[in-house]
């Protein structure tokens, strides 16, 4: 059994704009979250929900999903034996999941969700 994808997110310079944008292209719902930052809620049958928000530091925008693993120490070893690296070491979110970011072997930033630490966003 493979490892579901469990949230989005849609980072760039102006949240504001952006999250009008997906608002209105796909009747998504926007529930603000923290400053700048806002839940995607797609709210269709076999969708995911995500976030939608500006980008650390107003740097470039980017997208990036998140995979749920059962242990995060052991998949970021094992990604970094296939030829990927660690971005961001585990770390806990207040008030959400534990997730950690790494790099794939052409420097694409994918997230990973340890399993048990949220609740699944799929209906």
């Amino acid at each position: 059994m493979g490892n579901p994808v469990l949230h989005f997110e849609v980072l760039g310079k102006d949240a504001k704009v952006l999250q009008s944008f997906y608002r209105d292209a796909f009747d998504w719902e926007m529930a603000a979250s923290v400053p700048g930052y806002a839940m995607a809620l797609p709210s269709a049958q076999g969708g995911i929900n995500g976030g939608i928000g500006a980008a650390t530091g107003g740097g470039p925008g980017h997208v990036t999903f998140y995979i749920e693993v059962p242990d995060l120490k052991r998949s970021l070893e094992k990604i970094t034996h296939l030829g990927g690296r660690t971005v961001i070491e585990p770390i806990a979110i207040p008030g959400g999941p534990t997730i950690a970011l790494f790099g794939d072997p052409e420097g694409h930033v994918v997230g990973l969700v340890q399993a048990g630490t949220t609740k699944s966003s799929r209906p």
